[in-house]
């Protein structure tokens, strides 16, 4: 029983906020996390897994957390969640080379991307169909003001701390916000009286013993490695790693011996053999294969660098093993008894279209999100990231403005035409973008077209999400709205790839187009007018990335108007309501 459902939500809100923080809180960090791992700054690509492994954790797992949602439950998935997030934040805070911050950062991925489908779920678990919009656009806001909020909470804290001090916040915060959730909830279990009830106790030893352990051996305190006696823990049995040392692997014992209780102890700290059945209920099979397929798709797309190329070095590779996990998970689904996607989940249209109106906003929404920031980069501000990076400042804070105002529509209008008139503004804005020129930044009208289209991707998340959970049975609403994220997300990925090979190419072009140097410059060592003519090229490049974006939303736009045709977003029609009470 919840105590209080509405003060539920709004935790449940808040932990997808913080969590939405964590996921650009490391722009501003990575340059002094790269030094804690002994990576020179000069090489940016080898810190790229700092940041694809939140994206793996993040996008790979959130089906099978959200089908998890809806067999176990949205608030044990909320907390199970935090938990995970929470040391994921431990793992980073105390990481010592890149395979610690990577998988730190995998953690935190997983815990904060399964907030998102249990808290949506929540959501439609707790208010009927024609209530659902404003809740919808609330959480969404929330979602993106953490977004816009996560490098300057980083900036606030590295002014006066270091960059492990951010995920010692997240640690905390995650850790309060778990216990919250769960002192909000009524019913609680019951311990059976006696001798017996006093065994988690001794049994729950092992947890801080592990934990303590691990901690000795990522951080090795200075005082205890020069002590003659205690040095020699430190010394590795084998190999390098500080895993093998005497207190690694004491570290490794006590986790299997924590994990072992968990699995076979009357009254367990954690029940790890329920959610070890629920795993098995999700089809873990199936789960693992998608798995596959999505992070083939992420590891090619994010680790490349958006300005210069469209795949990682690696890239096609990582799409062989991501058409390797999609083929076994479609020949998976045919045959297993109770797949990952139940069988007529999604038949419904306005289901399975609201995963393809998100692929399309995904796709046009990367091109806001990372041209924007290189358009200002390329002209007004070439020496300053910082300021590049304000300039997009001004779509991100439109973005939530217009995520509410979906939800409030939603109560008058059907998903259908709000999400159209969300992606129209959107088009507005990005065609105003597409005509930018090399002073198009010191004009009012360039504010026009960030708000306009801030406002437009607003408006569409809170109709698209209600279309999918009012078309969708309540026992798949966890494993649906894990879909709409990922499809959002595999958007942005395909859509960057895409709209940088137009984008490249309308830039060798116009290279092609310059004129050799010495007829522009009358060799000069420095020359101004040449610079210009580069400049310009660049400017044709986004100028072609911002068309193809206003093309991505129109897209998305008549696909909501066409599909979302037959979702009931607002509750049953009048005539329908008389009709069914006689």
């Amino acid at each position: 029983m919840i105590r209080s459902p509405r003060l539920l939500l709004a935790l449940a809100a808040v932990a997808v906020g913080f969590a939405a923080v964590d996921t650009y809180v490391v722009v501003l960090a990575l340059p002094d996390m790269m030094g804690s791992a002994g990576i020179p700054i000069d090489e940016l690509q080898r810190a790229a897994p700092i940041i694809s492994g939140f994206l793996l954790g993040y996008v790979a797992m959130l089906p099978m957390i959200g089908r998890i949602a809806d067999l176990q439950g949205r608030v044990p998935v909320l907390i199970a969640s935090l938990l995970i997030f929470a040391v994921g934040s431990l793992v980073t805070a105390l990481a010592y080379d890149l395979p610690s911050m990577v998988t730190g950062r995998f953690l935190q991925g997983v815990g904060g991307g399964g907030l998102v489908p249990a808290t949506l779920a929540l959501v439609a678990d707790l208010y009927p169909v024609h209530r659902r919009g404003v809740p919808l656009g609330l959480v969404s806001a929330v979602q993106e003001l953490g977004s816009v909020a996560g490098p300057l909470f980083g900036a606030l804290v590295l002014s006066v701390a270091g960059w492990r001090t951010i995920f010692v916040i997240n640690l905390v915060v995650g850790l309060v916000l778990a216990a919250a959730i769960r002192a909000g909830v009524g019913e609680r279990r019951r311990s059976p009286r006696g001798p017996r009830a006093r065994r988690p106790a001794a049994g729950s030893l092992l947890l801080p013993l592990a934990l303590g352990a691990a901690v000795v051996t990522m951080v090795r305190p200075q005082a205890l490695m020069r002590d003659v006696t205690w040095g020699q823990i430190f010394i590795p049995l084998a190999g390098e790693s500080r895993w093998m040392t005497s207190v690694g692997l004491a570290t490794l014992a006590l986790t299997v011996a924590f994990v072992v209780r968990c699995l076979t102890g009357a009254h367990p700290l954690v029940d790890l053999r329920s959610w070890w059945g629920s795993l098995r209920a999700a089809d873990l099979p199936g789960s693992l294969l998608l798995a596959v397929a999505l992070g083939g798709v992420i590891l090619a797309f994010s680790t490349a660098d958006p300005e210069i190329e469209v795949f990682s070095e690696h890239g096609l590779a990582w799409l062989g093993v991501a058409g390797v996990g999609g083929v076994g998970l479609l020949l998976h689904l045919r045959r297993a008894k109770a797949p990952l996607v139940p069988r007529g989940a999604l038949a419904r249209t306005p289901a399975w279209g609201g995963l393809l109106v998100s692929f399309f906003v995904g796709a046009a929404l990367i091109a806001a999100l990372i041209d924007i920031p290189l358009f200002a980069r390329t002209t007004a501000y070439p020496d300053s990231q910082l300021m590049a990076a304000l300039v997009l400042l001004r779509f991100l804070v439109a973005l939530p403005v217009g995520a509410v105002a979906g939800g409030f529509l939603l109560r008058v209008a059907p998903a259908g035409v709000v999400t159209g008139a969300g992606m129209f503004l959107s088009v507005i804005g990005f065609t105003m973008m597409s005509n930018w020129g090399l002073d198009a930044l010191g004009h009012w009208s360039s504010d026009v077209a960030l708000v306009l289209a801030g406002l437009g991707f607003g408006l569409a998340l809170a109709p698209v999400n209600a279309a999918v959970l009012a078309s969708t049975e309540s026992a798949v609403h966890g494993l649906a709205s894990a879909l709409v994220v990922v499809a959002r997300m595999v958007g942005m990925l395909v859509g960057i790839s895409a709209l940088t090979t137009l984008g490249l190419r309308r830039y060798y072009a116009a290279q092609s187009d310059l004129p050799p140097i010495r007829e522009v410059c009358d060799g000069l060592s420095r020359c101004p007018e040449f610079t210009v003519l580069l400049q310009e090229a660049g400017i044709a490049q986004q100028q072609t990335v911002f068309a193809g974006a206003a093309v991505c939303c129109a897209v998305a736009g008549l696909l909501a108007l066409i599909l979302f045709r037959s979702a009931r977003t607002r509750g049953l029609p009048a005539a329908e309501t008389l009709r069914a009470s006689g």
